[in-house]
C-alpha cells in the first residue's frame, strides 16, 4: 500500500510538471498544507523511469503523456518529447491546488519559477481568478514577492497582474501594494522587474478604491520619467495618469517633489506614446483648482510639481506652444486643448 502512495504521488507531480513544462509566457503583486513522503523522494526518482502511464489517469489527462502499454519499450527521452500539455484554460480546479501546492513545497527554483508562469497564464481567465482566491493562491503567490531569484520575483509580478483583474482579488492585493513600490525603488531602472510592478499598480489604480496607497511615492514615479526608457515611462504615466484622475488625490500629486528636468520631456524629440500621455497627465492636473492660499503655499515650494508644471512661472507655458506643430494630430489636439 505505500508503494500505491508512493506511485500515485509521482503521478501528480509529474502530471503537474507536464502542465508547466507546456505552458506559454504570462499574459500582461499562507500557506496551502502540501507533505512530501521524506524517504519516498529518493525512491520516487528511481521508479520515475519505469512508471507506465495509465489510460485516464491523472498524468495521462492533464500532462497529456503518450499512454503506453508494459508491452511498448518506453524511452524516457522520448517519454519527455511526448509531453502536450493542456491550456491553461482548461485546468480543473484541482489541478489549480495541485499547482498551488506544490508552488509552496518544490524546493527547486526553476521549478517554482514554471509552476508561477502556468498560474500566470491560468489567472487569464475569470473563472480561475476567483478559483483561486478562493483556494487562498492570492497570498501564497504573493509570497514570492520576496524570493531571492529575480526571474521568479518577475513571474509572481506577472501572475498577479492577472489576477488583479479581478476586483475582487484588488482587495486582497492591496495589502502588497508597499512591497511593489519598494520593488520599484530598489530595482534596477529598467529592469523587468520594475516594468512588472508597475503594469500591476496600473490594475490596481484603475479604480480610485486604492489609489491613496499609492500617494507616497508620486515622486518616485516622477523620478522614474527622468531616467527610464520609453516602454517604462509609459508605464508609469498610465499609473500617474490614474491616480491624476481622482480629485481626493490632486493636492498629494501636485504637492509632490519634482525634478526640473521633467519639463524636458515636453520636446518633439519624446516619444509620441510618452508625449501624450504627459499631456493627459497636464490635462487632468490643469482640471484641479487650488485656492489663492493653497496656492501662494505651493509657490514657496520651488521644487513641487506645482511650480515645475502648473505655476505661471512655469517653463511648460513656453514648452507647450511650440508642440503645435508637432507631426502628431493628437499632439497638436491636447497641446491646444491645454493652452485653451
Amino acid at each position: 500500500m505505500g508503494d500505491d502512495n508512493v506511485v500515485s504521488r509521482l503521478g501528480s507531480l509529474k502530471a503537474l510538471l507536464g502542465i508547466v513544462a507546456g505552458a506559454g509566457a504570462s499574459y500582461g503583486v499562507y500557506k496551502l498544507v502540501f507533505s512530501r513522503a521524506g524517504d519516498a523522494g529518493v525512491n520516487t526518482k528511481k521508479a520515475a523511469k519505469s512508471l507506465i502511464v495509465q489510460p485516464g489517469s491523472l498524468m495521462a489527462k492533464v500532462s497529456g503523456f503518450k499512454v503506453v502499454s508494459k508491452s511498448d519499450n518506453l524511452d524516457p527521452d522520448t517519454e519527455s518529447n511526448d509531453i502536450h500539455s493542456k491550456s491553461a484554460g482548461s485546468l480543473e480546479p484541482r489541478h489549480l491546488s495541485m499547482l498551488l501546492s506544490l508552488l509552496q513545497s518544490s524546493p527547486n527554483p526553476e521549478e517554482r519559477r514554471n509552476v508561477l508562469v502556468t498560474l500566470g497564464n491560468a489567472a487569464a481567465f475569470t473563472v480561475n481568478q476567483d478559483l483561486l482566491r478562493e483556494f487562498g493562491g492570492l497570498h501564497i503567490i504573493a509570497s514570492f514577492l520576496s524570493d531571492p531569484s529575480p526571474e521568479i520575483r518577475v513571474q509572481t509580478l506577472n501572475a498577479l497582474n492577472n489576477l488583479s483583474m479581478n476586483i475582487c482579488n484588488q482587495e486582497q492585493l492591496k495589502i502588497d501594494v508597499p512591497s511593489v513600490m519598494q520593488m520599484i525603488e530598489t530595482s534596477p531602472v529598467n529592469s523587468d522587474l520594475q516594468l512588472a510592478a508597475l503594469r500591476l499598480l496600473t490594475n490596481l489604480s484603475v479604480t480610485d478604491n486604492h489609489q491613496h496607497l499609492m500617494k507616497n511615492s508620486i515622486t518616485l514615479l516622477l523620478s522614474l520619467l527622468i531616467v527610464s526608457n520609453d516602454v517604462l515611462q509609459i508605464q508609469v504615466l498610465k499609473v500617474l495618469v490614474n491616480l491624476s484622475s481622482n480629485p481626493d488625490l490632486m493636492d498629494d500629486i501636485v504637492q509632490a517633489q519634482a525634478p526640473a528636468s521633467l519639463i524636458l520631456l515636453f520636446d518633439g524629440c519624446t516619444s509620441t506614446s510618452v508625449l501624450l500621455r504627459l499631456l493627459f497627465f497636464v490635462g487632468n492636473l490643469h482640471a484641479w483648482r487650488p485656492s489663492a492660499q493653497v496656492a501662494e503655499a505651493l509657490r514657496r515650494r520651488q521644487d513641487s510639481l506645482y511650480c515645475v508644471l502648473l505655476d505661471s512661472s512655469s517653463q511648460l507655458h513656453h514648452k507647450l506652444p511650440l508642440l503645435l506643430s508637432h507631426p502628431d494630430e493628437e499632439v497638436k489636439m491636447q497641446v491646444a486643448r491645454l493652452l485653451t
